[in-house]
């Protein structure tokens, strides 16, 4: 029995010996047991934590917290404090240590440190997989991470990041925040169509990516979507128009689909006029002259190959296309000689239209004239490289009336 109390007295005195020499430490020996604690203590549960700490584990998560949020501000060991905390948060059974930090408001530390300027990449991931296991814990916790303007922060930290892995700890978490959450679902939901025009491509990709799982939960396509969905098809990005793409194919079962598919069918027709802007530089006739596609044209081109995917998914949605006059815009979009991926697209398009409607193969072959009709349908993958200029302007300027259809206005 005596051997017992003396063990015990050894480990309290321990453990206030190490809170004694932390609240007396510098940032070097703060770092140092902040170090020591992480490499022994990884993955314990909580009754461990508390026989390591004589149980009192629960004082040294204050001071960690009293600590970061004193510092959070000036990056002092910001990193080591989250995994340390993290330590504390994800230990089975610990379900006291997560009430003891939101008591003190660690979710709005931890947010915050998203948000500022200073704060390195690798301390916001640590931040942000802090905020994944307080959703872990379930609803409520959610709720508490929205109802602190986290959707918002963790976008906006997506929508700036240079980091992968910042970006990718981002994403997680906004996915975790419209699952099982239906308070907020559509919150995340509209949070993720505010990120597709970012100028970073990977947050792009990643607020498709993530659109295409909360989109089933929140049951109805916002027609806010549509726009910079479509603007997606603009970039020279392929992961991203991959994204795109495989997005558009899924709202073909939501109301959107006739917006999405009227847009799609009005972007086959791009201004042929307008020219590159250069910059200045450029203009130095010692340079070499350059050339790269308008976003326009890339648009035209990638509408082109998005059509010809849904008509590949269904026949109806072709045949709602073509109601659109779509065989009209994709002549227009094969005779724009000002981008080769353009007339490309459009060409292996309609190729599929002409072979799987045959009113609609008739109508081209009147319109293009034997001679064209016949290069078109032996090789439509290259006809680009082999038309002239008249044979550009004849697809350009054609007047197709499908039978049966009211003609359209240009």
């Amino acid at each position: 029995m005596t051997s017992g109390n003396a063990k015990t007295d050894a480990a309290i005195n321990r453990v206030f010996g190490l809170l004694q020499e932390w609240d007396k430490g510098n940032k070097t020996t703060r770092g140092r047991i902040l170090e020591e604690f992480i490499a022994n203590n990884q993955g314990k549960t909580a009754p461990e934590l508390e026989l390591e700490f004589a149980q009192a584990a629960s004082l040294f998560l204050t001071r960690l917290t009293a600590w970061i949020r004193l510092t959070y501000m000036l990056g002092t060991c910001v990193n080591q404090q989250l995994q340390a905390i993290q330590i504390f948060l994800s230990a089975p059974s610990g379900h006291k240590y997560l009430g003891e930090f939101l008591e003190v408001g660690g979710v709005l530390t931890v947010l915050e440190i998203l948000g500022l300027k200073q704060a390195k990449e690798a301390d916001k991931a640590e931040a942000l997989k802090l905020l994944q296991t307080i959703c872990n814990a379930g609803r409520k916790y959610k709720e508490l991470i929205c109802e602190s303007y986290g959707i918002r922060a963790v976008a906006e930290c997506l929508a700036r990041s240079k980091s992968e892995e910042t970006q990718e700890q981002c994403r997680q978490l906004l996915q975790m925040l419209a699952q099982g959450n239906p308070k907020y679902e559509v919150q995340v939901y509209k949070g993720l169509i505010a990120l597709l025009p970012a100028s970073s491509p990977k947050a792009q990709q990643m607020a498709a990516q993530t659109l295409r799982i909360v989109q089933p939960i929140v049951a109805e396509a916002n027609p806010n979507i549509v726009e910079p969905l479509l603007g997606l098809l603009r970039t020279l990005h392929l992961e991203v128009q991959y994204e795109a793409i495989e997005l558009i194919k899924d709202l073909m079962s939501y109301e959107v689909q006739k917006l999405i598919l009227k847009r799609l069918v009005e972007l086959l027709k791009a201004t042929l006029d307008e020219t590159v802007r250069r910059p200045q530089i450029l203009e130095d006739a010692d340079v070499e002259k350059m050339s790269a596609p308008l976003p326009v044209f890339v648009q035209q081109a990638a509408a082109a190959k998005t059509i010809g995917v849904l008509c590949r998914e269904s026949d109806e949605t072709a045949d709602k296309l073509i109601q659109m006059r779509v065989v009209h815009n994709l002549m227009v979009a094969m005779g724009n000689s000002a981008h080769a991926d353009s007339q490309r697209q459009g060409s292996v398009t309609l190729e599929y239209l002409c072979r799987t409607f045959p009113i609609v193969n008739e109508t081209c072959r009147d319109a293009m004239g034997e001679n064209l009709y016949v290069m078109f349908m032996s090789n439509p993958d290259s006809l680009y490289s082999e038309m002239d200029a008249i044979q550009c302007d004849v697809l350009r300027s054609n007047k197709v009336n499908i039978p049966g259809l009211a003609e359209a206005a240009d």
